[in-house]
């Protein structure tokens, strides 16, 4: 079984995500600082990292470029999902060291599908 560590401070971001994924099939981990999900990351290795933006003492630009020295973590695909209102969120992501990046709010109907591009190995890192 897949899994996915989702950093989010919202709960209720974090309820509907963890939803859709659990009714994939996917393990779903949990982390609502950026501290707190780099060290999950660290000591479980996700097979996928959702990172939201606007977290309590760091940002998510600096987790994806904490989370990307570790050299077990180097590929794990990080798609940030935000709803943070800034036209080169997407930009300054990927050149954080993301994989991608997905708007908030979230449409259930296709976020499972969403990140199951970046989990296929012939996905386009931009997509």
């Amino acid at each position: 079984m897949r899994s996915v560590l989702i950093i989010e401070d919202n709960k209720d971001n974090f309820f509907l995500m963890r939803y859709l994924l659990e009714n994939s099939g996917y393990k779903v981990l949990g982390a609502d600082s950026g501290w707190m999900g780099i060290e999950i990351a660290l000591y479980n290795n996700p097979d996928l990292i959702i990172l939201d933006i606007q977290l309590p003492g760091m940002d998510g630009y600096s987790v994806v470029r904490h989370l990307r020295k570790h050299s077990e973590l180097v590929s794990t695909p990080i798609v940030v999902v935000s709803s943070f209102a800034m036209a080169n969120n997407k930009e300054i992501a990927i050149n954080s060291g993301a994989n991608g990046f997905i708007e908030k709010p979230i449409d259930p109907d296709c976020f499972v599908t969403q990140l199951e591009n970046y989990l296929n190995p012939l996905a386009d890192k931009e997509q």
